[in-house]
């Protein structure tokens, strides 16, 4: 018998005994934690450079750190979730992103900075993959894909107000402020998790035997075909977005010569599109189901991608690039809850440890783009654009080669 057939079964009477629009501000809440660890203090990463006698490279080590940490993070999370239940762990990460904030607002150089970033991306790392789980195990098949693009809606006020806000307090303060503002967030969602969350995962439905069975259970899901592709279509498609969250503020403040404010009004109008395309999404997947919506999305970011390219060889102007990270983030909106709802489906009962490897690849290879983007200076989009056809392709290819069950 398989390590994942000597689990425990799904849970049919989970609860987190909220109202349904509770749990749904709580669930995506809990996802937010990557968009604000990453983006409220993007329009400062210029000033993170200057102030910290740092170069561009050297500041997307922070990015790259924290992406690290997150990943990281969930492979620890999720199988503790799956050991413990799900409501510990996140408290417990929760205060720990907290601490950790502070401590990089105190940060005196950049390598500090980005040891104490890859912490903070460890700790906030719980709720991320948790809330995952929380959904798998309250719902499946299609309500599940249904909801995760509902969360689309909550995850994508992060991208949208997070910049902004960096951009304002700016006015006010120093990039150090800005970790100040991510402490009391972090405060404030270790209170309502405390007060809100209930656990989904009832004692007969752990993973008793704890990390001792984690290699084997993981070894289970890495042998899944179906899984990898799905996985790495997951992770490629943030890749490709987390390129753009890493290069767009040198393209739209240092290569077009703007503001950190008006970066942030153009980040904010982006993520309209994420959302928007995830509602039409959800709406839809009743109707069409995941594996169509995903290809729709995947075919769109593949279209974006050549599109992005030719504008910046062909030195297009700011409205070309502008159009296609608008798009880029339209079909995200499209690939990430419909890739996380098809991966998860066959395996709700380890949802903590699936979660953490789809979690992994993502931030990992996140990790990874961060600093390609900025290897030919400010001056140069070309690496992002060369990413993010790397990225986009790679893992449409690799879903057409090896995921013919998605």
């Amino acid at each position: 018998m398989s390590a994942l057939e000597r689990t425990a079964v799904r849970p049919q009477t989970a609860s987190l005994r909220l109202k349904p629009w509770q749990q749904f501000t709580l669930l995506g809440a809990l996802s937010m934690f990557a968009p604000l660890s990453t983006d409220m203090y993007l329009p400062a990463l210029p000033s993170v450079a200057h102030d910290l006698s740092a170069s561009t490279a050297a500041v997307a080590l922070t990015l790259t750190a924290s992406m690290l940490g997150l990943g990281f993070g969930q492979v620890v999370a999720g199988p503790l979730s799956d050991t413990l239940g799900r409501r510990r762990p996140v408290l417990i990460g929760i205060a720990l992103y907290t601490v950790s904030s502070l401590l990089c607002a105190a940060a005196p150089d950049v390598w500090t900075l980005s040891a104490l970033r890859l912490l903070q991306g460890a700790a906030g790392a719980a709720g991320i993959v948790i809330s995952r789980a929380v959904v798998s195990d309250l719902f499946s098949g299609t309500e599940a894909a249904r909801y995760f693009a509902r969360l689309m809606i909550v995850m994508g006020l992060a991208p949208i107000l997070a910049p902004v806000i960096g951009g304002e307090l700016l006015h006010v303060t120093d990039w150090r402020g800005i970790f100040v503002v991510l402490a009391a967030i972090g405060a404030v969602m270790l209170l309502a998790s405390w007060r809100g969350l209930s656990e989904t995962l009832p004692p007969e439905a752990r993973q008793h035997s704890g990390f001792t069975n984690m290699r084997s259970v993981f070894g289970v899901l890495v042998r899944d075909r179906r899984l990898v592709a799905l996985t790495v279509c997951y992770a490629t498609g943030f890749g490709a977005v987390f390129a753009y969250i890493a290069g767009s503020p040198f393209v739209v403040e240092k290569i077009f010569d703007h503001s950190p404010q008006f970066f942030g009004l153009l980040f904010g109008l982006n993520a309209v599109g994420l959302v928007v395309s995830s509602q039409v999404g959800g709406r839809l997947v009743t109707r069409f189901g995941p594996r169509r919506l995903l290809h729709v999305g995947l075919a769109m970011a593949c279209v974006v991608a050549v599109a992005l390219a030719v504008s910046v060889f062909a030195h297009a102007g700011l409205v070309a690039v502008e159009a296609c990270f608008f798009c880029l983030m339209a079909s995200y909106g499209l690939v990430g809850p419909n890739t996380t709802a098809l991966a998860l489906a066959p395996f709700a009962h380890v949802a903590g440890s699936a979660s953490a490897l789809m979690g992994l690849a993502q931030f990992w290879l996140g990790a990874a783009v961060a600093p390609l983007v900025g290897i030919a200076g400010q001056h140069s989009a070309v690496p992002l654009a060369i990413v993010m056809l790397i990225m986009i392709f790679g893992g449409a290819g690799v879903l057409a080669a090896f995921g013919e069950r998605a």
